[in-house]
C-alpha cells in the first residue's frame, strides 16, 4: 500500500484529493483486484491501472448528482422531479436569507424572536384561519398535530380514510408514533355517523376525530361518509376536536378550471374544522412543508410541543414559503405567478401554441422526425393524480437510436431532459415545459439526436 502510494504516478492524486482519500480509495480498489485474481489468476493489474482507477473514483465522488431537470414528463406536481418549482420571488426570497438574517430575532426590540413569525400572519391571511405554522412536510404536521391536541387520547378515523401515501408511509403509523390509539369506524366504502357514535360510546375518552382527503386515490360506486358540516357538528357537539389533513392544500377554487373535488383551506375552515393541515409543496406550489391553519389556542399548543422544534422549517424553507405565500394576497393571481398553478390552468391552446414553437425549432435536425400528438398530462405528486390535463407533445423518432437510447440521451446530456416513452416514441409533454426552457430544450434535443 506505502510503495503504491509513494509512487510518482499517485503525486497528482495526492495533491488534488489528500493522502487519506487516495488510500481509502486504493484499498477498495485493491480488494475488488483481489477477488478478480481469485477467478483469473492472470488478471493482474499494473501500477498505472489501479491508480487510474483510483483517480476515476475520486473523481466521480467530486460531481454533483442533484442537476436541474427539464421536466417534459406532462406531470406538473412530480414527486422524483421535486415537485413544485418554485416561483422567481421564492427563489430570490432563498437566495436573500442564504446568509446571515433575523430568522429569530425582532429587529426592533433586539430580542429573540420565533422563525413562525414570519408564516403565522400569512397563513391565517391566505386561509381564514386565526392562526398558522409550518413544519417540514405534511406527514409532519399530522404527527405534530394529533402529538399535540390528542395527547395520547385515542383517535377516530374512517377506515375508507386509512391511506397510505409515498414511501409506504400510512395514517395508521402517523397515528401510532403520535402517541395516540387508532379507533376505526365504518366499513372501507360507508362510514355513517352512528359508526362515530359507536366509537365514542367504546371510547368516551377520545378527543380527536382525524379526517383525511384520499387526494392520491379515488373509490368509487357504492360509497358514502358524513358531509364536513355534519361531522363538524357532531364533534363538536361531543367536545371533540375535528383535525383534517387535506394533503394536496388548495387555495384557490380549481373548479374553475375544470379541476374538480379538490377541498379548498379556506372551505374547510369555514365550515368549522378545528385545525387544517396541508402540504406546502403541491397545490399550494411554494417548498417542502406540512402547513396547519387553524385556532389560535391550537396553533400555540402545536408551537409549544417538543416535537415542533424536531420538526421546524429551514430558514430557506420560511422564505421560500412567505414569499410563495405573499403571491396569493389580492390583487395578484397566483394562477399567472405560481408555477403550478399556471402549469395546471393553462388552455390547452397555449400548450400547443409551445409545441409548435419547439417543432419549428428542430425541425432541421437529420435523422431525427419530430411530430406533434395531442397528449394527456397529470397533477401527480398525490395532488389529483388521475385528473387528465389536454395537451400536446412533441413525438420524437430518430433514425439512429431506439426510443430508450434516446431518452437516455435526453436524460444524460449537458442539459438533462425528461420525457416518456409510448409506443417507441419519446413524448415530450410541452405542458410541464415554459417558454424560457424552449431554447435549452431545442438544444438538448438536437444534441441528443
Amino acid at each position: 500500500m506505502g510503495t503504491i502510494c509513494d509512487d510518482p504516478a499517485a503525486r497528482p492524486l495526492n495533491a488534488r484529493f489528500g493522502t487519506v482519500a487516495v488510500t481509502g480509495a486504493l484499498r477498495t480498489v485493491l480488494a475488488e483486484a483481489r477477488r478478480r485474481l481469485s477467478v483469473d489468476p492472470l488478471a493482474i493489474p499494473s501500477v498505472a491501472d489501479l491508480l487510474d482507477e483510483v483517480g476515476r473514483r475520486l473523481a466521480d465522488a467530486e460531481r454533483e448528482t442533484l442537476f436541474p431537470v427539464i421536466n417534459a414528463t406532462g406531470v406538473v406536481i412530480h414527486t422524483n422531479l421535486g415537485r413544485a418549482p418554485l416561483a422567481p420571488e421564492a427563489v430570490s426570497a432563498m437566495a436573500a436569507a442564504a446568509g446571515y438574517g433575523n430568522l429569530e430575532l425582532n429587529l426592533e426590540t433586539g430580542r429573540r424572536a420565533s422563525r413562525q413569525d414570519h408564516l403565522d400572519a400569512l397563513v391565517a391571511e391566505v386561509s381564514g384561519a386565526e392562526a398558522g405554522l409550518a413544519v417540514n412536510n405534511c406527514a409532519g404536521a399530522v404527527l405534530l398535530a394529533l402529538a399535540a391536541v390528542a395527547e395520547g387520547a385515542p383517535v377516530i378515523v374512517s377506515r375508507g380514510e386509512l391511506v397510505e401515501i409515498g414511501g409506504g408511509f400510512r395514517v395508521p403509523d402517523v397515528v401510532a408514533q403520535s402517541g395516540s390509539a387508532l379507533v376505526e369506524v365504518g366499513a372501507t366504502n360507508r362510514t355513517h355517523l352512528r359508526d362515530y357514535e359507536q366509537a365514542l360510546r367504546d371510547h368516551p375518552d377520545a378527543r380527536v376525530i382525524l379526517r383525511t382527503h384520499p387526494s392520491n386515490f379515488r373509490m368509487t360506486g357504492f360509497t358514502s361518509a358524513p358531509a364536513l358540516d355534519t361531522l363538524v357538528h357532531f364533534a363538536h357537539a361531543y367536545s371533540l376536536l375535528l383535525v383534517e389533513d387535506l394533503g394536496g392544500g388548495a387555495l384557490i377554487d380549481l373548479s374553475l378550471y375544470g379541476i374538480a373535488d379538490e377541498p379548498m383551506v379556506q372551505a374547510s375552515l369555514a365550515a368549522g374544522v378545528d385545525l387544517v393541515l396541508f402540504s406546502g409543496d403541491k397545490l399550494l406550489g411554494g417548498p417542502q412543508a406540512g402547513i396547519a391553519a387553524g385556532r389560535r389556542d391550537l396553533i400555540d399548543r402545536l408551537a409549544g410541543h417538543p416535537l415542533a422544534r424536531a420538526l421546524r422549517l429551514d430558514k430557506l424553507s420560511v422564505a421560500a414559503l412567505a414569499a410563495t405565500l405573499r403571491l396569493y394576497r389580492p390583487p395578484a393571481d397566483p394562477t399567472q405567478r405560481v408555477p403550478v398553478l399556471r402549469m395546471l390552468t393553462q388552455p390547452a391552446a397555449v400548450v400547443a401554441a409551445r409545441a409548435e414553437a419547439l417543432q419549428a425549432r428542430i425541425a432541421s435536425i437529420p435523422s431525427l422526425e419530430a411530430r406533434l400528438q395531442d397528449t394527456l398530462g397529470y397533477a401527480g405528486g398525490g395532488a389529483m393524480p388521475m385528473h387528465a390535463l389536454p395537451g400536446v407533445a412533441i413525438a420524437l423518432r430518430s433514425v439512429r437510436f431506439s426510443a430508450e437510447d434516446l431518452a437516455l440521451r435526453l436524460r444524460t446530456g449537458a442539459t438533462r431532459v425528461l420525457g416518456r416513452i409510448e409506443r417507441d416514441l419519446v413524448l415530450l409533454d410541452l405542458r410541464t415545459v415554459t417558454d424560457d426552457e424552449l431554447p435549452a430544450l431545442a438544444k438538448a434535443i438536437r444534441a441528443a439526436a
